[in-house]
């Protein structure tokens, strides 16, 4: 099971994004049968059979093994991956697209960068995974806090500049194009709830 999968079908974000389905998703972060599932959300086995098998069809849920049980073999299911990301590929043509943007600075640019990176990363984990490779990332995440707003402008100035600097030391025009990696930074104010929604 993966940490993390990011949905990039249509049909495979509605299907999961079904509140029922949701929830077997959830409860499937351990193998389960249908019948263990239907007494821990409360619906009978048939309902729980049909969202298992259009789950399966999308390939978020995967048999593991089947037990004997009460004279019948009952199939253990697991969820794809603990927690998903929708990809704004599921989108087609209406997708986020920071190139549409006009104002570099808006938070609603920060949005389309932050939908791109979630759907080249998981277009590219898809086919590592397929070629049972890694990929190479780097991630920075931290918190800061200003005196001012000035100082904001001043640190987002300094950033901005540094970054230039390493970009323009590191970056090597003739290198072959499998080596081009893609690079954002962003900031953004925390939220004061930003733990009601991880409730």
């Amino acid at each position: 099971m993966h940490e993390v999968d990011v949905i990039e079908e249509a049909g495979a974000a509605a299907t999961a994004l079904d509140p029922i389905r949701t929830r077997l998703l959830a409860a499937l972060a351990e193998p389960a049968s249908a019948a263990t599932l239907a007494e821990r959300v409360g619906l009978t086995r048939q309902k729980v059979n049909y969202h298992l098998r259009t789950l399966e069809a999308h390939g978020l849920v995967h048999e593991v093994r089947t037990r004997r049980w009460g004279g019948l073999n009952e199939r253990m299911l697991v969820a794809s991956a603990a927690s998903y990301v929708v990809s704004p590929g599921a989108f087609g043509a209406a997708a986020a697209d920071p190139s549409r943007s006009t104002d570099r600075l808006s938070a609603r640019y920060l949005i389309a960068l932050a939908a791109r990176v979630v759907r080249e990363v998981g277009g590219l984990v898809r086919r590592a995974d397929t070629e049972q490779k890694r990929v190479a990332t780097l991630s920075i995440d931290t918190e800061l806090r200003f005196a001012s707003p000035a100082e904001r402008t001043a640190f987002a100035e300094e950033l901005a500049k540094r970054v230039s600097e390493l970009v323009a030391r590191y970056h090597d025009e003739s290198a072959p194009p499998a080596r081009a990696y893609r690079l954002v930074v962003g900031a953004h104010p925390i939220p004061t709830d930003v733990g009601a929604d991880r409730a």
